[in-house]
């Protein structure tokens, strides 16, 4: 396992490694260990890939799980193995920083679904022997959280400390909460929702839409072939990559700014500083995501409804809790809005749970969650210190 100056990686027992997850660590159930789905399918054999940073102690008590968001990967405070750039939440994990790796064992699966070592639509089929393309079944958020209880499992952890997550990985950390209320101490949800609004199922319809009208799409079945639809899968960025910005982030940064020019080429051309980085986010974007992984996990957000599964009472789903909850929005997101926050806190309010509430002045947008926001850096070292004296672990 490679390993950069800011990260200490441990090897866990019983896992193995595959050149399907670059830099991972991969775990691998058999056939005679499969995972129900809510659909009433049956995944198996499957494998979560995660990365994991620090060290866990001899009670195992201070294991942290991130679950990313939709567009991220395990690779959370490590050099990207494709990209070469620093891990998508960098700023927060590491030694010394708010989730920090000399005190804390993290880990960071790849979700059920994915496209970087997770078992997915672009797996291999064992009863064919190509690609699952749209042969993999659907999933939900609850399927991915139960994958990811099965690798908690593998790696012998009873209790999390802590289950943290933004966006989708915040449905996921709710999710986690709800399900599995004895194993999370602590939970911190960033920037999320207890189910996905007509909204933000009508952007992914959008995107999901342009990826199966490009040509190369194929029926699903473009790697068999040896085409990718990278026109629709750009499209589909850019057009996600739109709600997470604040229309304020945007004309401060972009304005109606020209791009390397002193007047418009009256063409379709990229004129607009806007519309070159809309096409450099969809440019790049393809490089390292799956096609059909994008459907399949924006399916998953949009089937995302919590009080459904509890007579569609989300108090219901904290009754007798235990867990201590971090929960923050943030006031320029029209993505996951502050209301939609709100929600979230009157539940556990409700359901006499413990929890704490913010909403964090930014003009970053939905986004801003994963940037180092200054407000948003001390709340959460400040809850997660405190679930740490309650948990009893002993700090350096």
């Amino acid at each position: 396992m490679t390993q950069n100056n800011d990260v200490r990686i441990s090897t866990p027992a019983k896992t193995t490694r595959q050149a399907i997850a670059p830099d991972s660590f991969v775990a691998v159930f058999n056939a005679d260990e499969p995972l129900l789905l809510e659909s009433g399918s049956q995944l198996a054999p499957f494998q979560i890939a995660y990365q994991c940073y620090g060290t866990l102690n001899a009670d195992k008590s201070n294991a942290i799980l991130i679950c990313h968001p939709l567009t991220c990967d395990q690779h959370v405070a490590n050099i990207h193995p494709v990209t070469g750039k620093a891990g998508w939440w960098d700023a927060m994990v590491g030694p010394k920083k708010v989730i920090d790796t000399n005190q804390y064992f993290v880990i960071c699966p790849n979700v059920l679904g994915g496209c970087l070592g997770s078992t997915g639509p672009a797996s291999i089929n064992p009863k064919t022997n190509q690609p699952y393309a749209l042969d993999f079944p659907i999933i939900t958020i609850g399927d991915i959280v139960n994958s990811q209880a099965m690798l908690i499992d593998r790696l012998g952890i009873e209790t999390l400390f802590a289950v943290i997550g933004g966006s989708m990985g915040g449905m996921q950390a709710l999710q986690w909460a709800a399900t599995f209320k004895q194993r999370v101490f602590s939970c911190v949800l960033l920037a999320t929702t207890s189910r996905h609004s007509a909204q933000n199922i009508a952007f992914d319809e959008i995107g999901r839409q342009a990826v199966m009208a490009d040509p190369q799409w194929q029926e699903g079945r473009y790697l068999e072939k040896g085409c990718f639809p990278k026109a629709g899968l750009a499209v589909a960025r850019m057009t996600a990559h739109i709600t997470y910005l604040s229309e304020t982030m945007l004309h401060h940064k972009f304005g109606r700014n020209l791009q390397n020019r002193a007047e418009v080429t009256f063409g379709f051309d990229a004129d607009f500083q806007i519309e070159s980085y809309l096409r450099h986010q969809g440019s790049t974007f393809v490089e390292r995501f799956d096609a059909n992984s994008y459907l399949y996990l924006t399916r998953a957000m949009d089937y995302f409804d919590l009080a459904a599964d509890y007579d569609n009472c989300l108090a219901n789903a904290f009754r007798n809790t235990t867990t201590r909850f971090f929960v923050a929005s943030f006031s320029s997101d029209w993505l996951f809005s502050t209301a939609q926050s709100q929600v979230i806190v009157q539940a556990l309010n409700a359901a006499g749970a413990s929890v704490s509430f913010t909403e964090i002045q930014s003009q970053k947008g939905h986004d801003a969650f994963l940037l180092d926001e200054k407000v948003m850096v001390s709340t959460m070292q400040a809850f997660i210190c405190s679930a740490a004296r309650a948990r009893g672990l002993k700090l350096d």
